[in-house]
């Protein structure tokens, strides 16, 4: 069924409504931490949809417990697109709009959410 999770380890993905949901359970303020296992991951649970070509949206979340973490996102972010790639998109060149926060949250996770854009409605959106 379309809403069905996969999981593997602290990760856990699904597919519905045309948005791959990816959330990764706990925090570390070390990026590189999470490329090897949301690699993992895809290589070993995901039979989910292969990546597309076109431009995306792309959503990450980092949500936190008490304090802040002193993470730079913008470091996170690369890691996490650089994880994704080849599961939701062929290259990260592909995402055509990137947001990345830091929000309280209940739990510390980090939520990523990919969208495939359409071109005519990014366009229009452009322009008015």
């Amino acid at each position: 069924m379309e809403d069905d999770w996969t999981h593997h380890g602290k990760v856990r993905a699904r597919e519905a409504g045309g948005e791959l949901t990816l959330v990764v359970d706990g925090l570390t303020t070390q990026g590189k931490y999470y490329k090897p296992l949301i690699y993992e991951f895809f290589r070993k649970s995901w039979r989910g949809s292969r990546p597309a070509w076109g431009e995306f949206s792309v959503e990450i979340g980092m949500e936190y417990v008490g304090e802040p973490p002193w993470m730079d996102l913008d470091n996170l972010a690369k890691a996490l697109l650089d994880a994704i790639k080849g599961y939701a998109f062929h290259d990260d060149a592909q995402v055509a709009r990137l947001l990345v926060e830091r929000r309280p949250g209940e739990r510390e996770r980090i939520i990523i959410q990919v969208r495939k854009l359409n071109s005519n409605l990014m366009r229009r959106t452009l322009e008015g």
